[in-house]
């Protein structure tokens, strides 16, 4: 079995605004997903910020984070995924200076970071943004916001230049086109058109991120993130295959604009078909041509489609508008499981972009069972995580350069997807629950001594299928 290499980035992944709390503390703006009653997935509904503390306090890792970090510098993370809460930074988005406290919150969680030997790797952007440029400004659906990202991200660019050499630019890019006001900031029920020019400004900004980061960090290395969402025919019917490549090229031209700077032709008649016309300016263009460093993604789960869309209907997931798998079994929130879908994307995105991968997302959401000593047996994680890691050892072996791996969620934190506690991912337990009730200790699940040899063995010790 082929190992990973000696330089591999190995740690874990989670997001400002599932994890941090203090939700208004040291002048934090509201952002989007401080509103958001429930998760990602479905019909939003807003709720006033403070009535409900399930995200208010989250983990309470803007308090705790120096207990936190030791836990996973103790499993051996190389690496940390997180972001910046961009409303920290700039609580209404539109302001011409940053808010202090807020950057100097990050100084000090690099600073920490540094001190246990843990690279950063900051996502800019994840699933939120300040809410007063939703209620200003409309969001992405305004080009203005273009110009208060750029601002944003050289601010943080500027202050962070040492202590920070890696950057993505949006979580998940695509998840706009399932849920508009996660990724954009507008209603869920906004037509086509607004979302894919809503989307077009936040390509902008991503390109003029990364060409800021290139002029301001000359050292670093930028990426994009996508939804690792790949779709298999649910038959070899020639119609069912021309299905799964327009199903995937509905996210893959994301990837596409990012690393290879211009939109793709077939892109033009989609558009062309669904009678939309997205504004793109001369200028626009010239900004699409800086380009991503690195192709970074998720990666839960594979679908299906079919051109019969009665079949494809009565097969239909949770999960998007994929159909079901039945080759594949399911977690216990109905996700599939597939570990070779992750070889197979790998190996589909070098293919297509011969640029470095990184996974920047990969886990098991279950309920966990405290033992009467105090142990969390989560063989069913491990057994999950082992045979994903397989597999990328199989693309590694195949020739797909992967240069690291932070699984989701190394210690519990609040589920994007539906909002709970309860939905855990972690290696690391913490004691909290849907109500929000509970001590918040932390309790090294089985799986966090299973992960620290993962990683001393550089893979060495996973154990074949």
């Amino acid at each position: 079995m082929t190992l990973f290499p000696q330089h591999f980035l190995w740690g874990g992944a989670v997001a400002a605004n599932q994890v941090e709390g203090a939700y208004l503390s040291d002048g934090k703006g509201l952002s989007t997903a401080d509103i958001q009653t429930q998760g990602i997935i479905g019909p939003q509904q807003m709720r006033v910020a403070g009535d409900y503390a399930i995200k208010d306090l989250a983990i309470d890792f803007y308090h705790r984070y120096p207990q936190d970090l030791a836990l996973f510098a103790e499993m051996g993370f190389s690496c940390l995924r997180t972001s910046i809460a961009w409303s920290r930074i700039f609580p209404q988005g539109d302001e011409a200076e940053p808010n202090e406290a807020g950057l100097a919150f990050y100084d000090e969680l690099f600073a920490e970071m540094a001190k246990h030997g843990i690279q950063p790797l900051i996502t800019l952007s994840h699933y939120e943004m300040p809410y007063g440029l939703v209620q200003r400004y409309g969001g992405w659906g305004n080009r203005q916001t273009i110009d208060f990202f750029e601002r944003y991200a050289r601010t943080v660019f500027s202050r962070y230049r040492e202590q920070v050499k890696y950057w993505l630019t949006f979580n998940e890019i695509n998840m706009s086109l399932h849920s508009p006001f996660t990724g954009v900031g507008l209603p869920e029920n906004s037509p086509p058109q607004a979302i894919y020019q809503a989307i077009h400004h936040q390509l902008v900004a991503s390109a003029r991120a990364v060409r800021a980061c290139h002029e301001i960090i000359p050292d670093s290395q930028i990426g994009n993130m996508l939804l690792g969402n790949v779709i298999y025919p649910l038959s070899c019917h020639p119609a069912d295959m021309l299905e799964s490549l327009q199903q995937n090229r509905h996210w893959l031209f994301l990837g596409d604009v990012q690393v290879r700077g211009a939109y793709p032709s077939y892109m033009q008649r989609f558009w062309q078909e669904a009678g939309i016309t997205v504004d793109i300016s001369a200028a626009d263009r010239a900004d699409l041509r800086h380009t991503v460093d690195f192709i970074s993604f998720s990666y839960y789960m594979s679908g299906c489609t079919s051109a019969d869309k009665a079949l494809q209907e009565s097969l239909r997931g949770e999960f998007y508008d994929m159909a079901l798998n039945p080759h594949l079994q399911r977690s216990e929130w109905g996700w599939p499981i597939d570990p070779q879908g992750l070889r197979y994307l790998l190996n589909l995105l070098y293919d297509r972009y011969q640029k470095p991968l990184f996974i920047v997302e990969n886990g098991l959401g279950a309920h966990d069972r405290l033992e009467a000593d105090g142990s969390i047996q989560d063989d069913y994680r491990i057994q999950y995580l082992n045979d994903h890691l397989l597999q990328v050892c199989e693309a590694l072996a195949d020739g797909v350069e992967v240069i690291g791996y932070t699984c989701w969620g190394p210690i519990d934190l609040v589920s994007a997807s539906t909002a709970q506690m309860s939905k855990r991912y972690g290696f690391i337990h913490v004691d909290r629950d849907d109500a929000g009730q509970g001590s918040l200790q932390r309790r090294r699940k089985k799986s966090f001594f299973w992960y620290r040899e993962v990683i001393q063995s550089q893979g060495a010790s996973l154990k074949p299928v």
